[in-house]
């Protein structure tokens, strides 16, 4: 399939910015603010700010590539909401990377 390599180059690189972001913010930064309250003003809070913006952006990113992925792999609308979920939950996104890396790689192991 042309194109399927490129597209699965972009999700997986998604699915990694994405989940290292989310992870650092819900592991670091949440039990900063919500255990401790050391996000509530100063540079914490403008870090604190600053990373959530930015995984909702990149999950934008996020989502165009895992729609792109599905799309071109013919995915079911079950797994492709759970694809593109996995980039809400933490560490969830490393485990749908392996899992359409898997099923790509198989996809392009059978056609060559």
């Amino acid at each position: 399939m042309k194109g399927l390599h490129g597209a699965l180059v972009r999700f997986r690189i998604m699915a990694w910015v994405t989940g290292v972001l989310l992870a650092i913010m819900s592991v670091v930064f949440l039990p900063l603010k919500y255990a401790f309250g050391l996000t509530e003003q100063g540079i914490l809070a403008t870090v604190y700010a600053v990373g959530w913006q930015a995984h909702g952006w990149l999950y934008v990113l996020y989502v165009a590539a895992g729609l792109d992925i599905s799309f071109r792999m013919r995915f079911s609308v079950v797994r492709t909401v759970a694809v593109l979920l996995a980039g809400t939950i933490p560490f969830a996104s490393f485990f749908a990377d392996h899992y359409v890396a898997k099923t790509v790689d198989a996809r392009l192991a059978t056609q060559a």
